[in-house]
């Protein structure tokens, strides 16, 4: 039998509440260079980026789509299909939907299905793991990949190993699927032996699990199928059917399948990972340095010990602490002890209770054509720093409250105001009033930024009448 052909099904959802300050629900932790130059998710599509693999799948969130695929294009991957979820519903929800449509591409080729969010250094031991996963996989198994416990860790789930499977090398049958336990319990489970960490990775002929789901969860199965059969194209994207969507159960492949399934198996990952759940995690992730101190942007310790200083704004310093995160970005700052890192989430609650923007947005927002970043803000006035991705436009658009001020600090851009169009160069500027339709397009080959100083009586992004634009945001007529 020749080797199987394996189709990525990438899953980019979640919100990482526990990541706060960087990662909010604008964007999300996968979406975010936390332990080295690339996102996760980039790092999660060049792990499976060789002729081992087809081109991924990648169901996201439908409000991360431009800033997901400018990072699959930046990454270099190509053939790439970004499935658009209009509604979130969880990942046995995204599972059939990645086998679906992996199924109607190649029913020959297996899915193995991969959170976005992880760690994993050791590259080559990961497909070696994959390819001793496949045996398994196409024997009609349902494969995890296990993780060796390093400690009594309370964020992950267990599996407890049963018998050996006879049709992968080193691989075992699942015995019991065990929630995450207190610390009490995970040290009784580390003690006993004989358990492993659930990776949240997944392997599997998409007939077998699609049938699985049938059996299990018929709602989810029905919900998915429709959505898949009346999704639509939309600016190279596969956007899936809102309402059909939208009827199945919003729980986890673990519950729907995995925990009831008699076909549940183990290989064993042998590789580094981590799923970079807490701060802790990335600490434990970096580099350090001679104190145990992962340091990076701009910061200055002193006296300090096993803490994390992360600044992605200004100076941060620290003087004679111990086990401390400390996190710094243009809007918030973050202090927690290292061993308390798992209650960020509980903060995040606070914010949303208090409808908190720091709980929700980034001073960075990302558009399709580009990004802006908000300087200062005032009650008639707010600043904002513009770039617009070469070949880019906005739309041809005019706000009712606010005028906008317009200062190119580098590159040229194409500026339609009313009647007239004309260029502007470095160090030039222009002025919108309220009321004139205008639009601003990139035509060169290097970003345009510009500063934009809006000033009127409502500033809000949806003071924006759209007339054309070429990402399908105007109204339907």
């Amino acid at each position: 039998m020749g080797q199987s052909k394996i189709r990525p099904v990438v899953l980019a959802g979640g919100s990482g509440v526990r990541l706060w300050p960087l990662s909010r629900e604008a964007v999300p932790k996968q979406l975010l260079p936390l332990v080295s130059e690339r996102s996760l998710l980039q790092q999660t599509l060049l792990r499976v980026a060789s002729d081992q693999f087809l081109p991924p799948i990648i169901v996201c969130n439908d409000q991360y789509r431009f800033l997901i695929s400018e990072q699959v294009r930046e990454a270099g991957i190509e053939g790439a299909e970004i499935v658009l979820e209009p509604v979130a519903r969880n990942s046995a929800a995204a599972a059939a939907v990645g086998a679906l449509i992996s199924e109607r591409s190649d029913p020959t080729a297996l899915v193995l299905l991969l959170p976005s969010d992880h760690v994993i250094r050791d590259v080559a031991g990961f497909r070696s793991s994959v390819a001793v996963a496949a045996g398994g996989a196409n024997a009609d198994h349902l494969m995890t990949f296990g993780v060796a416990p390093m400690h009594a860790a309370t964020e992950y789930g267990y599996i407890r190993i049963g018998d050996k499977l006879e049709h992968a090398e080193g691989c075992m049958r699942v015995a019991k699927f065990v929630e995450k336990p207190d610390h009490a319990k995970a040290e009784q489970l580390l003690a006993q032996g004989g358990h492993v960490w659930n990776s949240g990775m997944f392997m599997f002929r998409p007939q077998v699990l699609l049938a699985e789901l049938k059996a299990f969860e018929p709602k989810i199965m029905a919900a998915t199928q429709e959505a898949v059969d009346k999704a639509q194209r939309d600016l190279g994207f596969l956007r899936l059917d809102k309402g059909a969507l939208a009827q199945s159960p919003n729980i986890s492949i673990d519950y729907a399948v995995m925990e009831r399934t008699a076909r549940a198996a183990i290989c064993p990952l042998a590789s580094d990972w981590s799923d970079l759940g807490s701060w802790s995690a990335i600490w434990e992730a970096l580099p350090q340095d001679d104190n145990d101190n992962a340091i990076s942007g701009d910061v200055v310790v002193q006296d300090a010990r096993g803490c994390l200083v992360r600044s992605d704004a200004r100076l941060t310093a620290v003087v004679g602490l111990e086990d401390v995160i400390v996190v710094t970005t243009d809007d918030a700052v973050l202090v927690v002890a290292k061993d308390r890192a798992q209650d960020v989430r509980k903060v995040v609650d606070q914010l949303k209770a208090k409808d908190r923007k720091e709980a929700r947005e980034n001073t960075v927002t990302h558009r399709p054509w580009g990004k802006y970043q908000s300087i200062d803000e005032g009650v008639r006035h707010q600043v904002k720093l513009i770039t617009v991705n070469p070949g880019a436009s906005l739309s041809l658009q005019l706000h009712h409250h606010r005028s906008e001020h317009w200062i190119v600090v580098s590159g040229t851009g194409k500026v339609t105001r009313g009647d007239e169009v004309f260029h502007l160069y470095e160090n030039q500027s222009t002025f919108i009033p309220v009321g004139v339709k205008h639009r601003l397009e990139n035509q060169g080959r290097i970003p345009l930024q510009l500063i934009e100083v809006q000033t009127g009586g409502y500033l809000g992004e949806d003071d924006i009448v759209r007339f054309d634009d070429r990402y399908g945001r105007t109204p339907a007529k």
